[in-house]
C-alpha cells in the first residue's frame, strides 16, 4: 500500500445534502433533522464554511450496502420503509417515507469522501450525515441506525482503492456493537471504541477482543457515567490507541464520530468539553499521518443536545482544517 500523504495542500472537505433532513423521526425524538442545521450553524459561527470544502454524497447501491449487511436485512429494511411503517421490524429505529432513500445517500456520501480523501483531492472530511450507523449488524437495524455508514466506508476502501488495513475510532458515548459485530473476526479492520458502560447497547466489555483471525483488532474502553477528559483522551486514545495503531499500522483512519459523549447530552453520561474532542481529533490525525498518508473521513453517529453538537463539531473541524 502506497503510504505517502496524499492532498497534503488540499482542504478539509465538508459532506452534506438538505436531503438528510428527509428522514423524519417524529416530534421530540433526539436524533432529529435540527441536528444538522446545528452543525452546520457552529461550522459557520466558527468561520469553517469559509476554509472547507463542500462535497455533494450520491446514493449508494444495494450492492454496496451488501458488502456489510445480509440481502435478506436490505429487503426487510425497503420492505418495512415503503410499506410505511413507523420504524424498522428488526429494532427500535423509527422510519417515515424517504427513509430508505435517505439511509443509501447517507452511506453513498460516505463513500465518496473516501474516494476523495484516497484521491487525495481533499486532506480528509467531516461527513454530516443522518440517520447514524454505528449500531447497524448485518442483518438487524437498530439504535436510530439503517445501514452502518463507517464499515460500508471500510469496505469500500478496501474493494474500490485496495486499502488494506482501516483503523475505526468510535467516541461515541454508546458502543457501535454493529461496527464490532461486522469486523470481529477480520484483522484487517482494527475497530477502538471508547464508551458509557453499562450503557445501551450492553457490549463493548474489555473483554471483547476479536475472534478467530480478527483476535486483538477490536480494542474496547468502557468507562462508567462521569468520565471525562483523563479516562477517554489519556488513558484511552494516548494510552491505548496509540500504542495499538503503531503495531497495527493502518491504510486509513475513520472516525465515528459520536457528540453524545459530551458533557450535558440527554443521551449520555460523559463529560468530554469541546477542546477534548478538539484533541481527540488531533490524536487520530497523529495516527493517520503516521501510518495512513494523512487519509482520513470522519462520520457522524450520535450528539442530541443541539448546542452542544454545534460547539463540538465545530471544535473537531478546526482540528480537521490545522491538520
Amino acid at each position: 500500500m502506497n503510504r505517502s500523504r496524499p492532498g497534503r495542500d488540499g482542504p478539509t472537505a465538508v459532506l452534506y445534502d438538505d436531503a438528510y433532513k428527509l428522514h423524519k423521526t417524529g416530534e421530540g425524538h433526539p436524533e432529529s433533522p435540527e441536528r444538522l442545521g446545528a452543525i452546520l450553524d457552529g461550522l459557520a459561527r466558527a468561520g469553517l464554511d469559509q476554509v472547507t470544502r463542500r462535497l455533494a454524497p450520491r446514493p449508494a447501491t444495494e450492492q454496496e450496502v451488501a458488502a456489510c449487511h445480509t440481502e435478506g436485512y436490505i429487503r426487510t429494511a425497503r420492505r418495512d420503509i415503503e410499506s410505511g411503517a413507523a420504524s424498522l421490524s428488526t429494532g427500535d429505529t423509527l422510519v417515515s417515507p424517504d427513509s430508505y432513500r435517505v439511509a443509501l445517500l447517507a452511506a453513498g456520501g460516505v463513500l465518496e469522501a473516501v474516494d476523495a480523501a484516497v484521491a487525495g483531492t481533499v486532506k480528509n472530511a467531516f461527513c454530516v450525515v443522518r440517520p447514524p450507523g454505528h449500531h447497524a449488524t448485518p442483518d438487524r437495524g437498530m439504535g436510530f441506525c439503517i445501514f452502518n455508514n463507517v464499515a460500508l466506508a471500510a469496505r469500500h476502501a478496501q474493494r474500490k482503492h485496495g486499502i488494506e488495513k482501516v483503523l475505526i475510532v468510535d467516541w461515541d458515548v454508546h458502543h457501535g456493537n454493529g461496527t464490532q459485530e461486522i469486523f470481529y473476526a477480520d484483522p484487517s479492520v482494527f475497530y477502538f471504541s471508547t464508551h458509557q458502560g453499562p450503557w445501551y447497547p450492553g457490549t463493548g466489555s474489555a473483554e471483547e477482543t476479536g475472534a478467530g483471525k480478527g483476535e486483538g483488532t477490536t480494542l474496547n474502553c468502557p468507562f462508567p457515567a462521569g468520565a471525562g477528559r483523563k479516562e477517554i483522551v489519556e488513558q484511552a486514545f494516548r494510552g491505548k490507541l496509540l500504542p495499538a495503531a503503531e503495531r497495527f499500522k493502518p491504510d486509513l483512519v475513520l472516525i465515528s464520530a459520536g457528540f453524545d459523549s459530551r458533557a450535558g447530552d440527554p443521551l449520555g453520561g460523559f463529560r468530554l468539553a469541546d477542546e477534548d474532542f478538539a484533541d481527540l481529533t488531533l490524536l487520530a490525525l497523529q495516527v493517520a499521518r503516521s501510518h495512513a498518508g494523512g487519509r482520513l473521513v470522519s462520520v457522524l453517529e450520535g450528539g442530541y443536545s443541539l448546542d452542544g453538537l454545534a460547539s463540538a463539531s465545530a471544535a473537531h473541524v478546526q482540528a480537521l482544517t490545522e491538520a
